[in-house]
């Protein structure tokens, strides 16, 4: 069966604030490598391209486009990158997108998935979406259920209208029930009759619109005008502001739960890496339940996981038992295993206490590559800044610092004033303060240099921009 008629949602915007420290507002989960090569954003859309389906809608906020974009590259995905000039939920995110996909194909299918899931049993889902195809064709909004083996609490839950259903056949469901205690989700498994909520659908795009403009008329018409305001903005298409008028709400909200349908069981492999302990539930043990990775020693440990995102950190856990311990270059957590789903509650107290810590990490990712600060004081601070092939800094001035550049690694384009000269290893330039001036990297390989500002004010919002490559205002 081909499944080209399939046009993939990828909802890529989250902030995914349990899994901090490693997944923050500045470079959230979806984009982290957390068992490797490739992201689980990376995962996602490769997982589409192996069953056959076209080219995804990425829908994401304007803080990761360029993140979203350097992902895509790197595994050769060609993909329509939209960005939400705010976040308003997974509602208003799919109405945009059945509007655009509506204008190319009036009879597609579409396909909404989470970019934060893994999901190992490819083939598996291949069948499921099999039987979904047939239901979503004959009208039917299609979600997909995982079958439960404990009583979760993290989870959202679907109630069938029957008995459970085999695996991959297609079952009408009777609501959507939100994250359950401990004792309503020990009976819900009892019964045999609810599957684990993975937030994934699948719709034809005319039921689809047709079920927005019944259930949540009104926000299909701004999620519309939206779309019909957008803008292209270098290879991003760019909703309109009227966006950010859409009503803050699901998809289960706004539609699934006014809506009789059909659910297709996926019978293993999924996960939502929605907290510390399912990370642990999906990584390597040994035979006492230690997820001890690179950078860590685990002694008379149990039930325990231990993960350094640092090269230079050491992780030692001496006698632990249900303990996530998570260290990286700025910040170290570490918790009982039952609590993991309340480290978005740490986060909020760290940032209303003002931490750093809590959205951004040591490393900054911007569009032409990265910096990090090696050193701060109270009138200088030292970065190391990493140019990638083509990246090109935008051409700024400063009003309160001056800086100093040494090239330590690759060739440097450095324009000052109306000079443009190339640096190489080991060669300098002074930035007066006030002076308008450029960094670029017209070599084949990655460029670092080390720069060192001093003045009276170094933050981040001191730049003026003249011109930008990346169109950043």
């Amino acid at each position: 069966m081909t499944y080209a008629q399939i046009h993939p949602v990828i909802l890529c915007g989250g902030s995914g604030t349990r899994l901090w420290p490693l997944s923050r507002k500045s470079h959230p989960k979806q984009f982290a490598r957390l068992f490797g090569g490739e992201s689980l954003l990376q995962a996602t859309v490769r997982r589409l391209g192996d069953i056959g389906c076209s080219n995804p809608v990425m829908m994401t906020g304007n803080d990761y486009r360029f993140m979203v974009g350097e992902q895509l590259a790197e595994i050769g995905c060609q993909a329509r990158i939209v960005i939400e000039p705010e976040g308003r939920n997974t509602a208003p995110a799919i109405a945009a997108a059945a509007e655009m996909i509506s204008a190319i194909d009036p009879d597609a299918l579409i396909l909404v998935l989470p970019s934060d899931h893994l999901l190992s049993d490819v083939d598996d889902f291949r069948n499921a979406l099999g039987s979904a195809v047939a239901a979503a064709n004959d009208g039917y909004p299609v979600t997909f259920g995982v079958t439960p083996d404990r009583p979760e609490t993290g989870y959202g839950y679907i109630e069938l209208s029957g008995s459970a259903a085999s695996a991959n056949e297609a079952v009408e469901f009777l609501r959507f029930v939100e994250k359950p205690d401990e004792a309503n989700a020990r009976r819900m498994l009892e019964t045999g009759r609810y599957l684990w909520n993975s937030g994934m659908f699948l719709f034809s795009v005319k039921s689809l619109r047709a079920m927005f403009e019944k259930h949540a008329p009104v926000l299909m018409k701004t999620a519309a005008s939206a779309v019909a305001g957008g803008t292209q903005d270098l290879d991003f298409f760019r909703l309109g502001a009227g966006y950010s008028e859409c009503l803050n709400i699901s998809i289960d909200y706004a539609l699934m739960e006014h809506e009789t349908g059909m659910v297709v069981p996926i019978s293993g492999g999924w996960n939502d890496m929605g907290s510390w302990i399912t990370v642990w539930r999906e990584s390597e043990h040994d035979d006492e339940g230690v997820a001890a990775g690179k950078g860590t020693l685990a002694v008379d440990c149990h039930d325990t996981l231990l993960r350094s995102e640092d090269t230079d950190m050491l992780v030692v856990g001496l006698g632990l038992k249900n303990i996530i311990a998570v260290a990286t270059r700025d910040a170290v957590l570490v918790a009982d295993m039952d609590h993991s789903e309340d480290v978005k509650e740490v986060v909020a107290r760290l940032s209303a206490r003002g931490y750093r810590q809590a959205e951004e990490f040591a490393r900054c990712h911007r569009p032409w590559g990265w910096y990090e600060t090696l050193a701060l004081g109270p009138r200088f601070q030292v970065k190391n800044i990493m140019v990638k092939p083509g990246g090109i800094l935008s051409l700024q001035s400063h009003v309160h610092r001056a800086e100093h550049w040494v090239v330590v690694v690759g060739t440097a384009r450095v324009t000052v004033g109306e000079e443009v000269r190339l640096l190489g290893e080991n060669e300098s330039v002074y930035i007066p303060l006030g002076a308008r001036h450029r960094l670029e990297n017209p070599g084949k390989l990655a460029m670092h240099l080390i720069e060192v500002q001093t003045g009276a004010y170094l933050g981040e919002d001191d730049i003026v921009r003249y011109e930008d490559v990346y169109s950043r205002t």
